[in-house]
């Protein structure tokens, strides 16, 4: 005989503040009177996989692991036939069950999708359809989920709404049309809709035979209406039961019947009231055994969380309203920023770990926040997972196929191409040594400064611009290039064609070259990079991809890269086992129902936790309730009683930054509430605590002493110190010694950043190739077409620079002005009787304790017989005054070694003008002429002050006594170089009391 179902349901509650999973296990274990054979007869319906898993832990601990046969427990979330035809009653229904279509894949039906998105508007990419069509998939499954059917899209009184909504409707077509075709055409169905009819042919077999063992469903409230139904008939079977997690009974009855969408309880009150039951109803579950919960910090959280249309009550609120007690075992840290709060967050993790046995969990949404306390535990040897997981694009294999997926489309950028080859999983088939020295050099010599020519060539040729003294790395760099270039060229073949590749194609490449790359000298590339979780789920994602490529239409490179980027970041590698027994962090789906003695959670700040609710980018809230969808806050009222539920345990610390990135943060509404309710009652969190930690952190990372850096004063030895400088370094001397103690005695010097856009120096460098080329062309006479020609050496010269095409097309407009500015100078210039006679010509005056070296970019013979000193400067020139100042000596050193025949090919003598040609090409004044001369108007006296100068300053820094002082004068030298964070210029410029300056050398020389 077919057993009845109950007339009033079996609804139960496990009350907050106790370990959701240990509590049922330990009442079924009282219930079985410690039956090892009875708990089998059980079948318990529970939320979600992860939930079945911690129920089993919570068995094996409370048993001491002793064997014993577990209850059968399936997960309503993830619900399947293989889970479902087990608990079905009849063949009828477990034949309906059987014969459901498959579920449609994730990703494949993102990519049905994306093409239907794309074929409505064909202008949009595949890559950006693929991301909308996520936001359509979600919108498909809530659809389903709240067994709504798309027939009402057309009932929403279009009319009504902006155009805007209409257009909406309108693209919506896509799933009442097309969608519904493509599905019978597969033969599948969406998970979504298979989960909700494995749920409602399990409740009409359980309707129509009801089972009579033992059914239990808990953990859960239902978060859809087929799964309600499921547990409304679960409490009403022979021996069925529902048992709730953390029913609010302090609530006054007013504020229950009207709960907001977003309280925690709102989903319980919802199901009660499907079920027809009020909720004092509801029974609790026996916790005996268990450690007392606190009473009255969940009467405070009820009362902090109450609906919003009774907050009014809050003025009500006396001292004594909430009890002490609430905060017993409760801490609350606000730090100052995101790594603050993992740091601290760590060390109470390691606190922790003190005491023998003891459990903590980490319970955050912010994978960044867990991604920061899982380093800092590393300061104390800690290794820990975190169980919520990691993109796979974070992990190692997904990572390394995406940037070997970006330096293909970039055409071996520098920063991506150094990023692959300094990839742990990059080997080439080499040494790991040799392939470390190999990029350490190709970083070091080629990849600094202004980007070569984009693909392998361009490589070469930067290679290739390596000066003699490095032509045994020359070689070997590339040698090595040519080595890479044959693994990796197929791809950028493909890479680098304008027009779109088959996805197919593209992709089996794309795995091949990464496999490549990936093969060391005794391991093979497909060894290495599909080993582990992530390899395994790249593996996977990469298989789906081939299976479903006649889903994706050709794409250009740029579409492939965003495309693989995007389906990467979709997808969450967890670990399968924790690192540390003791020491955890969980997610919020991995935290439900899980125990731990001690709970941390962190990243409470608006936005965060809780999340902002999802917009819903295809209807209105307005629309949404007409088509009977839930509200958007459906989603806060999950993460609010997830709050609820672990902050109601024993010993908690709940964590948030005042500052994330610089950017000043909210507390979470809860907080928020909580502040005033125990404002209202005259309390306030205890802060003891959180001082402690600070102060242990503050301890942690304090130096034993600190000594604030004095301007330092190097004194190296008599034979360390150069004696041989250029004449542009003499005014780096006078102006700023440190300078030269670091780049010639401690031998330092800047590295140029890698992929540096071109700068002054660049355009210095081609100017001054350009001009020169023309001087020297032309040394007589200029030809009638001297502009023509100056702007052909030109092109030459910046061709020759090896610059990207849209920094070379920015300055061209400058040097088309400079052209005929300098050909017009020019030619006055030699009329006038002067004649070029030396371009960038090296000279070199040595003395029996100096050398003074240079290079001049042309010495004319001047109009007066004696030598014109030029130098060409594309930047800002220095002035007349600092030039006779001594500040800038460069042009009458100069003059000093010409007057001494210094330069090669050039007899001694006079210099009766020195001038700076300042080629800027600027609108108005392309160039410049600056002629610098002494107070007399004469360049001989600046040429011997300059000779005086000199001697004085070399004659100062020959007594070791003398140090090479940084920035010794105050206003000459400003801050900015390459060499102050060596000297810590910015510790000691500020407030200093230093007055060494004024008999510092430079002080002596000028």
């Amino acid at each position: 005989m077919t057993p009845a179902l109950k007339d009033t349901p079996s609804f139960l509650s496990v009350p907050s503040g106790y370990a959701f999973a240990d509590a049922l296990a330990l009442g079924l274990l009282h219930e079985t009177a410690g039956d090892p054979l009875t708990l089998s007869d059980y079948t318990i319906l529970l939320p979600t996989r992860r939930a079945c898993r911690t129920l089993r832990e919570s068995f094996l601990r409370l048993t001491d692991g002793r064997a014993l046969l577990l209850p059968r427990m399936t997960a309503l979330g993830d619900v399947d036939a293989d889970d479902m035809t087990l608990l079905f009653a009849d063949d009828a229904a477990l034949t309906e069950a059987l014969t459901l279509p498959p579920a449609l894949g994730t990703l494949e039906r993102q990519l049905l999708l994306a093409r239907l998105v794309q074929r409505r508007d064909p202008a949009q990419g595949f890559d950006q359809a693929a991301g909308l069509a996520i936001a359509l998939g979600r919108f498909l499954d809530d659809v389903q989920n709240e067994g709504l059917g798309f027939d009402k899209l057309a009932g929403l009184v279009p009319d009504l709404y902006a155009r805007h909504w209409q257009m909406t409707l309108d693209f919506l077509k896509v799933l009442t049309e097309h969608w519904p075709a493509i599905l019978a055409e597969r033969h599948v169905m969406d998970a979504a809709a298979r989960r909700v009819a494995l749920m409602k042919a399990q409740t009409a077999a359980w309707q129509k035979s009801p089972p009579t063992g033992k059914v239990i469903a808990a953990g859960t409230a239902g978060s859809t209406p087929a799964a309600m139904d499921l547990l409304c008939l679960v409490a009403r079977l022979p021996q069925g039961r529902v048992v709730l997690p953390g029913l609010d009974r302090d609530l006054d009855e007013e504020s229950w019947q009207l709960l907001d969408a977003d309280h925690p309880k709102a989903q319980i009150r919802a199901l009660l009231s499907r079920a027809g039951i009020d909720r004092g109803d509801v029974s609790d579950w026996p916790v005996a055994g268990l450690a007392p919960a606190n009473r009255a910090r969940v009467a405070w959280l009820s009362e902090a969380l109450r609906p919003a249309v009774t907050t009014e009550r809050w003025r009500d609120l006396r001292a004594g309203h909430v009890s002490s007690a609430a905060l017993d075992g409760l801490t609350r840290i606000d730090c100052a920023t995101a790594q603050e709060e993992a740091d601290i967050i760590a060390m109470i993790m390691r606190e922790t770990l003190e005491t023998p046995g003891k459990t903590i969990a980490l319970v955050t949404p912010d994978r960044r926040l867990a991604r920061r306390v899982t380093q800092s535990l590393r300061r104390w040897g800690i290794q820990i997972d975190d169980s919520g997981g990691q993109p796979l694009s974070e992990i190692m294999a997904g990572s390394f196929l995406l940037l070997l997926a970006r330096v293909a489309v970039e055409n071996l950028a520098p920063v991506s191409l150094l990023a692959m080859l300094k990839h742990p999983l990059m080997a080439g088939r080499l040494p790991p040594e040799v392939l470390r020295s190999l990029v350490y050099l190709l970083d070091q010599l080629v990849l600094r400064g202004p980007r070569p020519r984009g693909g392998i060539d361009g490589l070469l040729a930067a290679i290739n611009l390596l000066d003699e003294r490095r032509a045994g790395d020359r070689q070997r760099l590339h040698d090595w290039v040519k080595s890479l270039a044959q693994d990796i060229s197929p791809l950028l073949d493909v890479t680098q064609e304008k027009q779109a590749a088959d996805f197919n194609d593209l992709l089996r490449l794309h795995i091949s070259v990464a496999e490549k790359l990936a093969t060391t000298v005794d391991q093979t590339g497909a060894a290495r990079l599909w080993r582990g979780e992530g390899g395994e789920a790249a593996s996977l994602l990469l298989a789906d991809l081939m299976a479903a490529c006649g889903d994706i239409p050709p794409l250009s490179a740029r579409q492939y890269l965003s495309l693989l980027a995007n389906l990467f970041k979709g997808v969450t590698v967890r670990p399968r086992y924790g690192s540390h027994p003791r020491l955890f962090i969980l997610g919020l789906i991995e935290a439900r129902l899980y125990a731990a003695d001690k709970i941390i959670l962190g990243g409470l700040n608006e936005g965060t936790w809780p999340a902002l609710p999802a917009h819903d980018p295809w209807l209105s809230r307005p629309m949404r309730k007409a088509f009977g969808l839930p509200p958007p806050e459906k989603d806060l009222s999950l993460a609010a009683h997830d709050f609820v539920q672990a902050i109601s345990m024993s010993e908690v610390v709940i964590t948030r930054a005042a500052k994330i990135d610089g950017t000043p943060t909210v507390p979470a509404r809860w907080l928020l509430r909580m502040d005033t309710v125990l404002k209202a009652a005259g309390l306030e969190w205890p802060m003891a605590e959180a001082a402690r930690y600070r102060q242990w952190l503050k301890q942690l990372d304090a130096p034993e002493a600190v000594n604030p850096a004095l301007r330092p004063s190097p004194t190296p030895p008599l034979a360390a110190r150069p004696r041989e400088l250029s004449v542009t370094k003499i005014e780096t001397w006078m102006r700023d010694p440190y300078q030269i103690y670091a780049q010639y005695i401690l031998g330092l010097r800047a590295l140029d950043p890698v992929d540096d856009d071109p700068g002054g120096a660049e355009r210095g460098v081609f100017i001054h190739a350009a001009l020169e080329r023309f001087a020297r062309t032309y040394p007589d006479t200029l030809p009638d077409d001297a502009q023509e020609q100056l702007v052909a050496f030109g092109k030459q010269a910046l061709e020759e620079l090896s610059i990207a095409p849209e920094v070379a097309a920015f300055w061209w407009p400058r040097f088309e002005r400079l052209a005929g500015a300098f050909v017009e100078h020019e030619r006055a210039w030699r009329n006038s009787g002067a004649k070029p006679l030396a371009l960038e010509s090296k000279g070199k005056l040595a003395w029996p304790d100096f050398t003074l070296v240079g290079k001049a970019d042309r010495i004319d013979r001047a109009p007066d017989g004696g030598y014109a000193v030029i130098d060409y400067k594309t930047g800002s020139a220095p002035s007349k005054r600092q030039v006779a100042a001594g500040l800038s000596p460069q042009l009458p050193l100069e003059a000093l070694m010409l007057y001494q025949g210094a330069f090669d090919g050039l007899p001694a003598g006079d210099t009766t003008i020195m001038e700076y040609w300042q080629a800027s090409g600027k609108e108005g004044k392309p160039l410049d002429i600056k002629t610098v001369t002494s107070k007399d108007g004469t360049a001989q006296i600046l040429r011997e002050e300059a000779a005086e100068g000199l001697r004085r300053l070399i004659d100062t820094y020959k007594d070791e006594n003398t140090a090479y002082h940084s920035q010794p004068r105050a206003g000459v030298m400003a801050q900015g170089h390459d060499y102050d964070h060596l000297a810590r210029v910015r510790e000691w410029s500020v407030g200093s009391d230093d007055d060494e300056a004024g008999d510092d050398a430079a002080e002596v020389a000028a």
